[in-house]
């Protein structure tokens, strides 16, 4: 574990703060790209900030042709320091962008709707996929998807790639989202897909974190079981169950390394 995110974020280099934000919007230079990510694929509170900076890109870009509502501006400028006050410390949401009012909205958005310290956790969407399903398996068929999905994002057909055959289908809600998980067996074991929907869930502080075809894939322990985490889009996603790490890592990577 290596501290919180202000913790981390308070001992770096203004030339590290600005490689980490040039990998989240793609422009790190290459001779500089598998050095970066290997420190951020070790660190969870660098992934998060590298998360959350390409949210608030995505954020930024999203507002950038639409003027604020009055009472937002209003709140913005009431969070700007009056003359005579002491600067306050340097937290996260300042890196995003300096300047611009859309720009202070659209990090203020991110960092609300990401849910916060009292938001709801992977361990929490790792605790729903525990639960029993209350809807029969889908026809996988010839295709690589199923026939479901939450948020547009349709669910694997494992048994394509790895013999893992859906088995039920789940539907609820984690922490106020929407969230299903399908599950899959194989040889008498069982693994559980879930995704939550939007906006993303915290990130656990501890587990081992793989990239593959730039995506981090966060491995851990949730609940006594082997489990792996990962961002698709704003979505959450987690696959966990009698698996080993390399297997989990193959299953959750294979609709974007194939």
């Amino acid at each position: 574990m290596y501290g919180s995110v202000d913790d981390v974020m308070s001992r770096l280099s203004e030339r590290e703060i600005a490689e980490l934000c040039a990998l989240a919007d793609g422009t790190l230079p290459a001779e500089r790209r598998a050095e970066v990510e290997a420190r951020v694929a070790a660190s969870p509170e660098l992934l998060e900030v590298v998360e959350r900076q390409r949210l608030s890109l995505a954020a930024t870009q999203a507002l950038a042709d639409e003027p604020p509502p009055t009472s937002l501006e209003h709140a913005v400028e009431g969070l700007r320091p009056k003359r005579g006050r002491s600067r306050p410390r340097r937290l996260f949401p300042r890196l995003a962008f300096a300047g611009g009012l859309a720009a202070a909205v659209a990090v203020l958005a991110v960092v609300f709707l990401t849910g916060g310290p009292g938001g709801p956790t992977v361990a929490q969407a790792a605790e729903f996929a525990s639960k029993p399903p209350n809807a029969a398996a889908p026809p996988a068929g010839s295709s690589t998807e199923l026939p479901v999905s939450i948020e547009g994002l349709a669910f694997p057909n494992l048994a394509q790639f790895a013999g893992w055959e859906a088995t039920g289908v789940r539907h609820g809600q984690v922490g106020g989202r929407d969230a299903t998980v399908v599950t899959y067996r194989k040889d008498g074991r069982t693994i559980a897909y879930v995704i939550v929907a939007a906006p993303s869930l915290r990130r656990p502080s501890q587990g081992e974190t793989t990239s593959k075809a730039g995506v981090y894939y966060q491995t851990l322990r949730l609940n006594g079981r082997l489990a792996v985490t990962w961002q698709r889009g704003d979505n959450t996603c987690v696959l966990i169950g009698d698996a080993t790490r390399p297997e989990l890592l193959a299953l959750a990577s294979w609709q974007f390394t194939r």
